[in-house]
């Protein structure tokens, strides 16, 4: 009996599901057939639509709204919870760890596999800080937008409740690393959300609060131009947002950020989105990399040298073939990876149908960075916006894509009741430990003696 050709896409964020997404439709008779499988393998149930993430963070959308499941969307594919820990091409052999292999201790299971695509992401790209490890916060899953977002109201309630006033003013201070979209907006919804809360303490001011933005190079928000990036420190800046351009964080141990111009913060929020990098299971393929270590691939987003093969997203390197330049590379954004997923779909039917493949080919239109409520900027297609305008294109535009019109509608339905009921500013920080009021009652034995 002849096996289906099994197409095994490693990863499910943007390229991964978009890939195996648009592959189920498109291969539908095949599949009904039993002529294809579509394995899809990540470490999540869901795809994280990730420019939400700072919206999650302060408030504006439900967490759930961010996420979407894999189960649902890629219903005619086979959804595996795990990670892929190392690939034997020449084999067409993955190894993988899942769920079951932890509980069964086993030390992994392999898969054979027909077409490998690997979208396997990006990871955040720190650096040896003394004190990063133990006191940084990432911002690159919905687990840590959301852990954030108690982390900064648990520090109002520390500031409004203690009598030290070093330990209010660390409290209050709020440093971010990294000018690129994933600090700028995550500090700006957060300064948004902490200064509508501050309103229901007592004795806590909006001007009392120290909200620090770091970034090595003079720009923040590169990708929407110099000017609009100049508006964004102006815009900051007015809302007392301290803005350090070519400055880099040297230390934060002992809960203090010591700059390199000679400034120190004690502080007990350190957020650090300072860039990201490949994902190391890259390195376990034996597959070619360049120098960044993202996999060298052709324009028609397979593999460089390598049949059966194919990469997109942040963990490949795709020439730019609409580029002025030579030798320029596709950046590594939403916007190419959801295009270039589209691409790859049908560069992978083609060649399983054994038909000529297709360059991805992509201009790029701009981009635009929401700066808090009401308030953002914009470079699209050589306009530039700002204000009120900017903030309704970013959500207008990520509004569109979002998989599935059912997440559209979810997201549409949360921002319209936003607008005319108040903002939440509870923190459930106890959802990182569900056990703890168990665990308490279990060893003090408070509930036996209740009844």
């Amino acid at each position: 009996m002849k096996h289906p050709a099994r197409i095994l896409v490693v990863g499910g964020g943007y390229v991964g599901m978009y890939t195996a997404l648009r592959l189920q439709r498109k291969l539908r008779n095949e599949l009904r057939s039993g002529t294809v499988e579509i394995v899809v393998v990540d470490p999540d149930p869901y795809m994280t639509y990730q420019p939400f993430l700072p919206e999650a963070a302060a408030g504006s959308l439900s967490p759930r709204h961010v996420v979407v499941p894999l189960r649902r969307v890629l219903d005619r594919c086979h959804v595996v919870i795990g990670e892929v820990t190392g690939v034997d091409h020449a084999k067409r052999t993955a190894t993988m760890k899942t769920l079951a292999t932890e509980e069964e201790g086993a030390g992994g299971v392999e898969m054979e596999y027909d077409e490998l695509v690997l979208a396997p992401g990006s990871i955040s790209r720190t650096l040896p800080v003394p004190g990063l490890a133990d006191f940084g916060i990432g911002f690159k899953t919905v687990e840590e937008a959301i852990g954030l977002r108690n982390h900064v109201l648990e520090q109002l309630d520390i500031a409004s409740s203690t009598r030290d006033p070093a330990v209010r003013d660390a409290a209050l201070t709020f440093v971010f690393v990294g000018g690129g979209y994933a600090g700028v907006e995550a500090l700006a919804e957060l300064e948004d959300m902490a200064r509508y809360a501050v309103r229901y303490y007592h004795n806590v001011l909006p001007e009392d609060m120290k909200w620090l933005l770091v970034e090595a190079t003079g720009r923040i928000l590169p990708e929407v131009g110099e000017e609009m990036g100049e508006y964004a420190v102006r815009e900051l800046r007015g809302r007392n947002i301290d803005v350090r351009l070519n400055t880099r964080l040297e230390t934060c141990e002992n809960r203090v950020a010591v700059l390199d111009d000679g400034a120190r913060f004690p502080t007990r929020t350190l957020v650090w989105t300072a860039g990201v990098k490949p994902h190391p299971i890259l390195a376990a393929t034996g597959l070619p990399l360049n120098e960044r270590g993202r996999l060298k691939c052709t324009a028609a987003l397979r593999v460089a040298g390598v049949e059966h093969a194919w990469g997109a997203g942040d963990a490949a390197a795709v020439p730019d073939v609409t580029a002025e330049e030579p030798g320029k590379e596709c950046a590594p954004n939403a916007q190419h990876a959801v295009r270039q997923a589209k691409q790859l779909a049908e560069n992978i039917t083609a060649a399983i149908r054994g038909e000529p493949v297709e360059d991805y080919a992509h201009k790029y239109v701009g981009s635009v960075a929401s700066l808090g409520l009401h308030k953002g900027v914009a470079h699209v297609y050589g306009r530039k916006l700002k204000g009120y305008p900017a903030w309704f294109m970013h959500r207008a535009y990520h509004l569109s894509r979002v998989p599935t019109l059912n997440r559209k509608a979810r997201v549409l339905a949360e921002w319209t009741l936003a607008a005319f009921f108040k903002r939440e500013i509870v923190s459930l920080g106890s959802l990182e430990n569900p056990r703890a009021e168990f665990e308490l009652a279990a060893g003090t034995g408070r509930h036996n003696e209740a009844s």
